[in-house]
């Protein structure tokens, strides 16, 4: 049997077909096979939330926001991809919702999006390059940071990820560019700190 990721083919088929089971249960009303699903997705739910947004709080609510649309819409999930795929849109949605409503709120015209997020810098210390990673994705503007994190961390393709943002192929490109461009100089720094 070929193994991918540590998984076997079999593994893999065995884990799809539980969750397919989990859906259809949970599109029946199931709050226990909801609950499950929910206890399967949570902590990939809300990284992507942490890592759209920056912030634990709003990657809280974001999450919660998601999983509160995903059993809404549930009813009408016909399968056609990955429930953890469908998940993830909605989350990405959430995130863009949460966004609106906080510039709406604030009275920004969106320019919210080009303001770098500053917070502590946990690789102070002996962190280590994930957590300089970590703090360098939460430092790049929210646009270029939104796309870098589904481009570059979620595998999704320019064309998803600026279907997903709302906005042209080529402003996600510039967009991905702009924040590897900024992390890389980001991270530079903190090795010539170190």
């Amino acid at each position: 049997m070929t193994e991918l990721g540590g998984e076997s083919e079999f593994e893999r088929a065995r884990r799809i077909a539980e969750e397919r089971a989990l859906v259809e249960s949970a599109k029946r009303g199931s709050r226990a096979a909801f609950e499950t699903l929910y206890r399967n997705h949570v902590g990939k739910v809300y990284g992507l939330c942490l890592r759209m947004t920056a912030h634990r709080a709003t990657a809280e609510d974001c999450t919660q926001e998601a999983f509160i649309q995903a059993w809404r819409s549930l009813p009408a999930f016909e399968s056609r991809s990955a429930f953890g795929t469908w998940l993830h849109r909605i989350a990405v949605n959430a995130v863009l919702a949460q966004g609106r409503r906080r510039s709406e709120r604030l009275g920004t015209s969106g320019s919210a999006e080009d303001e770098a997020v500053a917070l502590p810098d946990p690789s102070i210390g002996d962190a280590g390059t994930v957590l300089d990673l970590e703090a360098g994705l939460r430092r790049l503007p929210a646009g270029a940071r939104q796309a870098l994190v589904l481009v570059g961390l979620y595998g999704y393709s320019h064309e998803e990820a600026a279907e997903l943002l709302g906005v042209a192929v080529g402003t996600c490109k510039s967009q991905v560019h702009r924040a590897r461009q900024l992390l890389g100089e980001r991270l530079a720094v903190t090795e010539v700190v170190r």
